[in-house]
């Protein structure tokens, strides 16, 4: 693999700073896979500097010409498709052969903001009291922003593509597991045509960044991917400024399988979806409610789909699922699947590190039956490959149990009626609902959750807004 991890601030790359590097583990062997370069309280500190600076000159650039950039971002990402897609299969241990698709979501982003910074239009209202009322958007000011290292490209895209779009200067902090991968967008974004301080990324440990951000006045919005607990403490430091927050965190999200529904269709989309990327999905389905009368046929399937899957190294073409991203996150799965086993469910298939692998962070696709609602993994996020499988007499009961938690950023139903779609899409307590699809992440839609979800949302019309201010004037003339 070739390529350095640089963090970017001004416009200048630097693979070196005064602070330990970070070390990035492969998940599939455990053996290092390179160093970068740690930023701290001084990056921060000179960041903002330029951030201030690209804030006057790229607020005044007309959207029209910020979408210029915004295009030329998407075709530098595109002509790096392999190797952003190659550095991000080796550092989160997804397989090669499905890293691609997310550099094209990524690119995707910049190409839909790029039309809505063209679109970026304001209101004219004639007035009451005479003259007119003049409303017009303007840039919130510098934003930060912070992302998780499950879906390292598209998150950080979901971030950068409104905030240039709204004309916001933006400094990104990924996931120290991503370095190489985040570089390579920031490389995309300067070679696309970024300005220099428009776009600046900060590679480091969150302990030395996040506090000297949250700090800062002239930060005035941030957004979040991260888990509930991370944006419970940065809203509590949004606070003490007063920033604008945008927050996507934790998901647990229910799936609701109904006896008209075709079950082994069903079964098979599940299974695809709740092992894509070793379960480390934020809109994975986590809870899977099943009418009784086909709750046999559909765990068959299930099972079936998750034995067929293929384990290994995130470089070998046939692989089919790899290893989870971080050891604490596999002990985190276990430990869940044990519970649910003493509560009385069944392990179906999986449960276990695969035989024959003494190195990686494997974990089998597991299906669980018969698991109680007291379960911690009916409560709890597992953010990994187990399937939990428990059973509904009436809708009505399901969707109570599929609300039951704090939870509210995706839930999903499987149905052949009308009416039942409309019930459940009405029902279910989420900010995205799929009916007999999982496709709910679409970048001319809204994406995001309510309640322990999180607020805002990324992608679609209403994204943009976020990373605005609106200013209402009215002139009035004697």
């Amino acid at each position: 693999m070739t390529g350095v991890a640089k963090y970017l601030i001004g416009g200048a790359f630097h693979e070196a700073s005064e602070l330990p590097r970070i070390t990035v583990v492969n998940p599939c062997s455990e053996e290092v896979l390179w160093t970068a370069p740690a930023c701290g309280a001084r990056q921060v500190a000179e960041a903002l500097v330029h951030a201030r600076a690209a804030l006057k000159s790229w607020s005044a650039v007309h959207g029209w010409e910020r979408a210029k950039v915004l295009r030329g971002i998407a075709r530098a990402m595109e002509q790096r498709r392999d190797a952003i897609a190659r550095a991000l299969s080796l550092e989160i241990g997804r397989p090669l052969s499905q890293s691609a698709g997310e550099v094209g979501a990524a690119v995707e982003q910049f190409d839909w903001f790029a039309g809505e910074a063209e679109r970026l239009f304001g209101q004219t209202i004639p007035s009451r009291q005479g003259g007119r009322l003049a409303i017009v958007p303007e840039p919130v000011g510098i934003v930060a922003a912070f992302t998780a290292w499950n879906f390292p490209v598209n998150l950080m895209a979901r971030k950068i593509a409104p905030a240039l779009a709204a004309g916001c200067p933006i400094i990104c902090r990924p996931s120290e597991q991503t370095p190489l991968t985040s570089t390579l967008i920031a490389e995309a974004c300067v070679a696309g045509g970024a300005p220099s301080g428009v776009v600046q990324l900060l590679l480091g440990r969150a302990a030395e960044i996040t506090p000297a951000i949250m700090a800062a006045e002239a930060v005035r919005k941030i957004s979040l991917t991260g888990s509930t607990r991370v944006g419970q403490l940065l809203l509590a430091e949004a606070a003490k400024t007063v920033k604008r927050c945008s927050m996507e965190l934790g998901g647990h999200a229910p799936v609701l399988v109904c006896a008209d529904a075709d079950v082994e269709a069903a079964a098979a989309q599940c299974a695809a979806f709740k092992f894509r990327n070793a379960g480390q999905v934020c809109i994975a389905p986590n809870r899977f409610y099943v009418e009784e009368s086909v709750a046999e046929r559909f765990t068959a399937g299930m099972v079936r789909a998750a034995e067929a899957l293929v384990l290994g190294d995130s470089q070998d073409p046939a692989t089919t699922m790899g290893p989870l991203t971080l050891p604490s996150q596999r002990d985190k799965v276990e430990a869940l699947i044990a519970d649910a086993l003493r509560a009385g469910a069944k392990l179906r298939s999986g449960g276990r590190r695969p035989e024959g692998r003494n190195r990686g962070y494997f974990l089998e696709p597991t299906v669980l039956s018969d698991v109680p609602a007291a379960a911690r993994i009916m409560q709890e996020e597992p953010f990994g490959p187990v399937a939990p499988i428990a059973t509904f007499r009436s809708l009505p009961e399901a969707i109570e149990r599929a609300n039951a938690t704090p939870f509210a950023l995706a839930a999903y139903g499987f149905t052949g009626s009308h009416a039942t779609a409309e019930t459940l899409s009405g029902g279910l307590h989420a900010g995205m609902v799929g009916i007999n699809t999982f496709l709910v992440a679409h970048a001319e839609a809204p994406f995001g959750g309510m309640g322990h979800s999180g607020m805002g949302r990324e992608g679609g019309t209403q994204a943009i807004h976020d990373y605005l201010n609106v200013k209402t004037t009215h002139f009035a003339w004697a």
